[in-house]
């Protein structure tokens, strides 16, 4: 009986270690905080006046003016072969007219080009 009750005490302890409600409530001081920036957010690189943004306030990139580096990370699905696959088309052809001429492209699909309708704009 007393190991039973030993074992249950050892397991409790275990258990709720790091739950305490000091540990919930604030980190301690000794330990580091991470916080996260977004890459696009208003402290990143300002532009001069002759350049054009190819990404948005909202988080869009304009297919007629990102890099392959801009597309392959602001769209889902598509990485640096796809995305250069876009820009060549995009210099081959002219820029494009609507969003629903990334249809077009080699490689990019109707659904991947609907997945991807709410991060691009032209």
């Amino acid at each position: 009986m007393k190991r039973g009750i030993k074992a249950l005490c050892l397991a409790l302890a275990v258990a709720g270690c790091g739950l305490s409600s000091t540990s919930l409530a604030a980190p301690s001081a000794g330990k580091a905080q991470v916080t996260q920036t977004r890459p696009d957010s208003a402290d990143s690189k300002a532009l001069t006046p002759g350049e054009k943004a190819s990404q948005s306030e909202e988080g869009t990139v304009n297919i007629n003016t990102a890099t392959v580096d801009e597309l392959a990370k602001a769209m889902n699905g598509v990485g640096k072969k796809k995305a250069q696959a876009i820009v060549s088309y995009r210099e081959e052809h002219g820029p494009f007219k609507a969003l629903e001429e990334l249809k077009q492209v080699p490689g990019m699909g109707d659904s991947l080009v609907e997945r991807n309708l709410p991060n691009l704009t032209l």
